[in-house]
């Protein structure tokens, strides 16, 4: 059913991403799917990383944690944009597209206040994308 599953990762908020790995590991193992994540980050310095060669490294180290509790191989993909702020929905959409991704898991919070007002980036491609979404909440 699916071949490619996509993960986006936000690692200043790495905390808050286990759930939504072990079910894009369990889904990968029942549906025989390989796991691309994607990390999204600016060129400048960032709460994650200082620069984006660092941040690629720790995308790497987190891709191999997960290749190592679903027991093949986890690919990471570290996508750079000048303003991840605005444009981070628009370039997850577009990397996982481009990847071939036919499902993305995607880590989320229970709503706020935050989100009555600006939509949430699982919200938008769940909404605006003609990729399947898989949602988990935290």
């Amino acid at each position: 059913m699916y071949r490619h599953i996509g993960v986006p990762v936000d690692l200043a908020h790495r905390d808050k991403l286990d759930k939504a790995l072990r079910t894009a590991c369990s889904l990968s193992a029942t549906f025989e799917a390989r796991i691309s994540l994607v990390g999204v980050t600016a060129p400048a310095p960032g709460s994650a990383a200082h620069n984006p060669a660092e941040f690629a490294d720790r995308l790497d180290e987190l891709a191999g944690e997960l290749a190592e509790y679903c027991g093949h191989p986890v690919a990471a993909l570290t996508e750079v944009i000048g303003d991840p702020a605005a444009d981070l929905d628009r370039a997850l959409d577009k990397r996982f597209h481009a990847l071939g991704v036919d499902l993305v898991v995607m880590a989320s919070h229970v709503p706020g206040f935050r989100e009555y007002i600006f939509h949430s980036n699982a919200g938008f491609l769940a909404s605006h994308s003609d990729l399947s979404v898989f949602v988990v909440r935290d």
